[in-house]
């Protein structure tokens, strides 16, 4: 008997093939994985950055509205930006700037009361509600039209903190609401 002997086979080259096409699939894989994580962090770099931008202006509204300066200088407090540093390096990291102004909306006129103690360093301490016993407070407020200039006024305001970070090309703007006792005299030259 006579053995055969096996004729070359032509698949010997299909093994490369096969290995070559998993390879170039497995460095897909890689490339996209990386694009992937890349494009996350940039997600969590911009996150970043917009949640430390709104953190500056509510920083600027909250030390703009402890003050009362803006009420009255509304035109100064624009003109002035605030500094702030969130990571306490030292150097600033964003300017907040009050704009627009701050504007005075509403004012409501308080009948003027007998004089009240000044408490500390609040001006306005003669404008403020008395407490009655009990634990309630009187309500003085009264709508006119005229604001004596001696006279106290509940005043209502928009108050603006916007912040623009170039390096990340972030801006933000808050507004924010507040209600504030003021000298007649203030009322009328900011409440038109």
């Amino acid at each position: 008997m006579r053995h055969r002997r096996p004729l070359p086979s032509r698949s010997r080259g299909a093994t490369l093939v096969v290995a070559l096409i998993f390879l170039v699939l497995m460095g897909l894989f890689a490339v996209s994985a990386f694009n992937s994580s890349g494009s996350n962090m940039r997600v969590v770099g911009n996150t970043q950055a917009r949640q430390e931008s709104t953190a500056a202006a509510q920083l600027a509204l909250e030390q703009t509205i402890s003050s009362s300066d803006f009420v009255a200088n509304p035109a100064g407090v624009e003109s002035t930006p605030i500094r702030v540093d969130m990571d306490g390096d030292g150097k600033v990291d964003y300017t907040a700037k009050m704009t627009p102004a701050p504007k005075c909306f509403r004012a409501q006129v308080i009948t003027k009361l007998p004089p009240a103690p000044k408490r500390g360093s609040d001006v306005y301490s003669p404008c403020r509600t008395r407490q009655q016993q009990g634990g309630t407070f009187e309500e003085y407020a009264t709508p006119s039209g005229e604001i004596d200039p001696e006279s106290c006024a509940n005043t209502e305001w928009n108050v603006r903190s916007t912040v623009s970070d170039p390096s990340t090309h972030t801006e933000v703007a808050l507004n924010q609401g507040v209600a504030v006792v003021a000298f007649g005299n203030q009322v009328s030259s900011q409440c038109k």
